[in-house]
């Protein structure tokens, strides 16, 4: 059976000849019979559409868009890691995500922003507990006694009814900063967030009570200026180095001077003493005020200035 030299049929054939499917000059069918050959003749002229389906008289395949991303979805983004001595390796899209957003978490989103004041306010809630909002924010060395003393203030205003708080320095590494380091930048930006977080607790009327190394004075009075009312009160627990390195409760004096701890505060990172603190707590002959003794001064304190009154 012979087809005209442009049937479809024959098109056909002469283009799985030409891709290499068929080699023969000639192809048979197994269920014909064997005399039903059809000679594969190359067509006499070029073709318009070289495509065998266009041919066939079948409609074009429809052009293949890029899909965007549908509204309200994140694109998803693949990051290259480079590991020391090894190939680059891929990064899961949310990695990648989650750490653009830690390197951006200082930048300001949006300066369309605005403030919207509640009802019930600051003195409201301190008319309702019977104190007043401040924060006690102690600094010093490390092993000066900052986080024993601001657990027993916590303790003694509690057993007076008083309403406290107490936001630690290595606690909220655990995880409101756990994400920072203990670079200059690091430093700062840590205890601009505690800053923030304590203002908070002052305006819900609580005595926060702030225990951080916070060994910089321009990130401390920047966290005064916070509360323009006069409710910081720092506390500044002027030990000496040598007390708190033969204290040492954590053993980081040893492995600072060991060299496994870099930008270790008091040994190989400056500690700026408060000029004005509301409170100083020295040692006494080369030993630390017991910690009952320094919550009392900072109680008085408090009583005096009127931030335990109902």
């Amino acid at each position: 059976m012979l087809f005209p030299e442009h049937h479809p049929i024959q098109v056909l054939f002469y283009e799985f000849c030409r891709s290499g499917i068929a080699t023969s000059s000639s192809l048979v069918f197994p269920s014909f019979p064997p005399c039903l050959t059809w000679p594969l003749a190359a067509p006499s002229r070029p073709h318009r559409n070289r495509s065998p389906v266009a041919n066939l008289g079948l409609p074009p395949p429809r052009p293949r868009v890029p899909r965007s991303p549908a509204a309200g979805t994140a694109t998803r983004v693949t990051a290259l890691v480079e590991c020391a001595g090894e190939r680059p390796i891929q990064e899961h899209a949310g990695v990648a995500e989650e750490k653009a957003s830690k390197m951006s978490s200082t930048v300001p989103k949006s300066s369309n922003i605005f403030w919207h004041d509640c009802p019930v306010g600051k003195a409201d809630r301190q008319k309702l507990l019977k104190q007043k909002g401040c924060v006690v924010w102690i600094t010093g060395l490390s092993g000066s006694g900052k986080s024993t003393l601001a657990c027993t203030l916590g303790r003694e205003l509690h057993t007076r009814g008083k309403l406290g708080y107490v936001l630690d320095g290595d606690n909220l590494r655990h995880g409101l900063n756990k994400d920072l380091g203990f670079k200059a930048e690091d430093r700062a930006e840590n205890i601009r967030r505690v800053g923030e977080v304590a203002k908070l607790f002052a305006d819900a009327g609580l005595v926060c009570i702030a225990s951080l190394i916070s060994p910089y004075r321009t990130d401390r009075e920047a966290c005064r200026a916070l509360l323009s009312d006069g409710s910081f009160v720092e506390v500044f627990l002027n030990m000496s180095l040598e007390l708190c390195e033969a204290r040492d409760p954590k053993g980081l004096y040893k492995l600072a001077r060991a060299g496994k701890i870099k930008g270790f505060t008091g040994i190989d990172d400056p500690y700026e003493a408060p000029l004005n603190c509301e409170i100083e707590i020295k040692e006494v002959n080369g030993v630390c005020p017991s910690p009952c003794d320094m919550a009392g001064q900072v109680v008085t304190y408090l009583e005096e200035k009127g931030f335990l009154d109902e």
